[in-house]
């Protein structure tokens, strides 16, 4: 009951930062939140701790909605709303949002941090999303392979029920973690296959266009919906307008920066290939061996059994003959 209260409060408890990477801490129930940044109900449903359902990154009109394993957020086109931040694997996230959600006012030479401080306020946040939780199953799988590689040797030396009940264990985490690893890597390659969902997560652009109709130049809405550059509306108004072009650039940024994200969670995803791949391996040599000593041991029992039976043939011939016992 006291666990059941504790995940009840936690659930209330947000931060909210800002632009400048500001950061306040909020008390405050589910519909508070949806007045705040004007989501749905099943929206934020999503983020409910207590409720399972799978990873997704959703588009909506106003907001972004993370559900990435334990980073359940929200973002809006100047603001972040982080569930749990007093969470111990929310903690360094946060740290992170407060550092490159401002953008850059020097006068030097731009570093590839001021570069990345170019991207739309919404890119920056979901970018150290996405960073945080592609190490962080790097991280569990560095630790699974730590153990279970020497595990697995050991076992390969020794198969003893001690050695099989370890690995065991390992080849269920190891399903586990890979299952959440896919699901991670599914919702990337589904963002990435479709236009119109990378489309929805431009929400500074989107607030733009709301706020100032004349900077579209009189481009139709359904070109500047369109970000794919190979679709056959852009090669067909490649010189409608400039902001048509500048649309364009910004779905490459976007493109690129999942590719990245999408490379470097394939990367984790096939390390635990490789992992399933000698866990599979070492079943297969254990089971060859146990298949040997199994056919040894029934030699053995047959070729104890044959003599068995010859002595015991052997004495009764001979008491036969001696006439100890009757014919």
């Amino acid at each position: 009951m006291e666990l059941q209260l504790k995940k009840t409060a936690l659930s209330r408890s947000w931060i909210l930062l800002d632009k400048d990477g500001t950061g306040t801490i909020l008390d405050v129930d589910k519909y508070a939140i949806m007045r705040m940044v004007e989501i749905h109900a099943r929206d934020l449903r999503i983020l409910d701790p207590l409720l399972s359902y799978p990873s997704a990154i959703l588009g909506r009109e106003k907001v972004i909605v993370l559900n990435l394993e334990h980073i359940k957020a929200i973002i809006t086109a100047q603001e972040v709303l982080l569930r749990d931040p007093m969470d111990d694997d929310i903690v360094p996230i946060v740290e992170e949002l407060r550092r490159r959600l401002p953008k850059s006012t020097g006068d030097e030479e731009p570093s590839a941090q001021d570069r990345e401080a170019e991207f739309p306020f919404e890119f920056r946040a979901l970018e150290v999303a996405l960073e945080a939780i592609c190490s962080f199953l790097d991280a569990r799988t560095i630790e699974l392979e730590t153990a279970a590689y020497p595990a697995l040797d050991e076992l390969t030396s020794q198969i003893s029920s001690r050695n099989l009940d370890r690995v065991r264990k390992l080849k269920s985490a190891m399903t586990r973690l890979t299952n959440r690893v896919q699901k991670i890597r599914d919702e990337l390659e589904n963002l990435l296959d479709d236009d119109d969902d990378m489309a929805d997560l431009y929400l500074s652009k989107k607030l733009a266009n709301l706020s100032s109709p004349a900077s579209s130049f009189g481009a139709p809405n359904w070109l500047l919906s369109s970000p794919n550059p190979d679709s056959k509306i852009h090669r067909s108004s490649k010189a409608s307008t400039a902001t048509s072009v500048q649309v364009e650039n910004d779905v490459e940024d976007l493109e690129m920066l999942l590719e990245a994200y999408f490379t470097q969670i394939e990367g984790t995803l096939n390390k635990l290939n490789t992992l399933r791949e000698y866990i599979d391996d070492t079943e297969d040599y254990i089971n060859i061996q146990l298949d040997s000593h199994r056919n040894q041991l029934i030699q053995v029992v047959m070729l104890g059994g044959m003599v068995s039976a010859s002595l015991f043939l052997s004495i009764v011939t001979y008491a036969r003959r001696k006439g100890l016992v009757g014919s």
